[in-house]
């Protein structure tokens, strides 16, 4: 552990967003939204693909910020105990109400110096950061000062991505986290549940802590990814502290 991280974990946060549809079923969207995901849905097809726009949409609205949205934010820092051990703490946003959920991550993350604050997602280039900010665009909340990347250089922009860490300039696949848990052998977050069931635990189960519980052992899974890909020591699962 050098002493560089240690300096820098102060002002590190690791997160993972979880997403469903916008909706229950593809019956309940406006009719304009409806056309307009009938369009969205032809992408998806191929050959004699015969799955209806109504199936898409209850699989795959989550995913796209137009269509979806935000239900639980779990986020973490690393911290080093008593002991001096490097340990780990997890908590989470979640509920109904997307506004009330994005405007307690706005309030957390701007308590850190925006200059200095690094978050860290599977990801998150792509989905995550892109998606927060869509949605508190669509809620008209002024995306905070940590998350304005547009017109930065890259070497301006402090975020960090362990799926970009893995792919090391290839970009020709999507490596999942679970995937690279297993290649680096830490315990995988997959035992009540995944990602493609997280609509269907919402709308169906009713089951938000669930949900909850899922993205926060993605930020545990995420944390140790992040200090195996440096060739730091895993966080001891005694000094992992989750609240929910």
């Amino acid at each position: 552990m050098t002493e560089e991280f240690r300096k820098r974990a102060k002002n590190f946060l690791l997160l993972d967003i979880e997403t469903v549809s916008s909706f229950a079923s593809y019956d309940q969207l406006p009719e304009r939204m409806q056309k307009l995901w009938d369009k969205k849905a032809l992408t998806f097809r191929k050959g004699d693909d015969e799955t209806s726009n109504a199936a898409y949409f209850y699989d795959r609205g989550a995913i796209y910020s137009e269509f979806g949205k935000i239900v639980c934010i779990a986020f973490g820092a690393f911290f080093w105990n008593e002991n001096d051990e490097i340990s780990f703490k997890v908590t989470s946003f979640s509920g109904d109400n997307e506004v009330d959920i994005l405007l307690q991550f706005k309030a957390l993350i701007e308590k850190y110096p925006a200059d200095q604050l690094i978050l860290c997602a599977h990801n998150g280039k792509e989905f995550d950061f892109p998606f927060l900010c869509r949605r508190m665009l669509i809620h008209c909340i002024e995306i905070p000062k940590a998350l304005q990347i547009s017109g930065k250089k890259p070497w301006e922009i402090l975020h960090q991505d362990t799926m970009d860490l893995w792919k090391f300039g290839d970009y020709k696949s999507y490596t999942s986290l679970d995937l690279l848990a297993a290649v680096f052998d830490i315990p995988g977050s997959k035992n009540e549940m995944s990602g493609d069931q997280v609509t269907k635990v919402y709308y169906e189960e009713n089951d938000l802590a669930k949900i909850c519980r899922y993205c926060r052992e993605d930020v545990v899974v995420l944390a140790q990814l992040y200090l195996r890909l440096h060739c730091f020591k895993a966080v001891q699962p005694e000094n992992i502290i989750r609240i929910e």
